[in-house]
């Protein structure tokens, strides 16, 4: 790893066509993949945390964010969006670790210097475990031992053995996407993969009838009618519109981006609920 190998994956515990929908409403160019039994993986095309283009340290110029801040957005985004767990994998010039969001619960991570040294918690891996449904022996066992000093394991290693441990679940990443590359690698490797997607922003219209259309597949769950529903909107309406003036001021794409997929969401429950409610009162009515 050197300074200029800045770069995230996405893991998302979902199949591409239940990711890509969620994923258009990030507003940011993507390649998405499927990453073994259940899982697909995003690969950011752009370099948000890297704006100005100026490395820096952590990887961020003047005035751009570090890579964790935006992926850890974008995965927070996608969790509260969804019915299933994120995972950010990320890594720049000094540091390397994940972020684990899943719906509105508190994000959990971990973070390694590059030379492998352990600075996260040692309850974040227990968490993480429990989070993705690890086994709490052997699995937790291993996951421990990703918080110890090794003087042989850099963080790129770390992060290997993460995915080792993730790989029970199903997770296979693509030849090539792999912790420690730069973000201009990884997008080059994706783009060639015959089963790549790219996710393009095309507009508030189209992302709006996208996700239409992935409620009406049940992708988003079985809560998209009634109370049940509301009271969910109405949590990402009140979550998503403090979260976008908190990113805007801070300048932070990645939360920015949370807030708004979560008002995007709740707003559209909202009119979802509302239409189909009548339209079902009418055709009883009717009938």
């Amino acid at each position: 790893m050197t300074a200029t190998s800045v770069g995230a994956l996405l893991l998302c515990r979902a199949g591409p066509q239940t990711v890509r929908p969620v994923a258009h409403l990030l507003q940011e160019g993507m390649s998405l993949v499927p990453a073994g039994d259940g899982w697909s993986v995003l690969v950011p095309e752009g370099k948000p945390w890297r704006r100005d283009g100026s490395p820096g340290a952590g990887g961020a110029g003047a005035g751009a964010e570090p890579v964790d801040r935006v992926v850890g957005g974008w995965a927070t985004a996608l969790a509260v969006a969804s019915t299933w767990p994120v995972l950010a994998l990320w890594w720049d010039g000094d540091r390397s670790g994940y972020t684990l969001a899943a719906g509105f619960r508190r994000p959990v991570g971990y973070t390694w210097l590059t030379d492998g040294t352990p600075v996260g918690e040692d309850e974040a891996m227990r968490t993480f475990a429990v989070r993705l449904g690890l086994d709490p022996v052997l699995d937790v066992q291993v996951l421990e031992g990703l918080t110890r000093a090794d003087p042989e394991a850099d963080a790129d290693t770390r992060l290997r053995g993460l995915l080792a441990v993730l790989s029970r679940t199903g997770v296979e990443l693509p030849p090539g996407l792999s912790p420690g590359e730069s973000a201009d690698r990884l997008r080059s490797v994706a783009g060639i993969l015959p089963q790549a997607v790219q996710i393009e922003w095309a507009g508030w219209r189209d992302a709006v009838r996208v996700e239409l259309d992935t409620v009406e597949s049940g992708s988003l769950g079985p809560w998209v009618l009634g109370p049940r529903a509301r009271a969910i909107a109405a949590a990402q309406v009140a979550a998503g519109l403090p979260l976008t003036l908190w990113g805007a001021r801070r300048r932070s794409g990645g939360w920015a981006a949370a807030g708004l997929l979560l008002l995007v969401q709740g707003l559209l429950g909202f009119a979802y609920d509302r239409f189909r409610g009548r339209a079902g009162g009418a055709w009883s009515s009717g009938r």
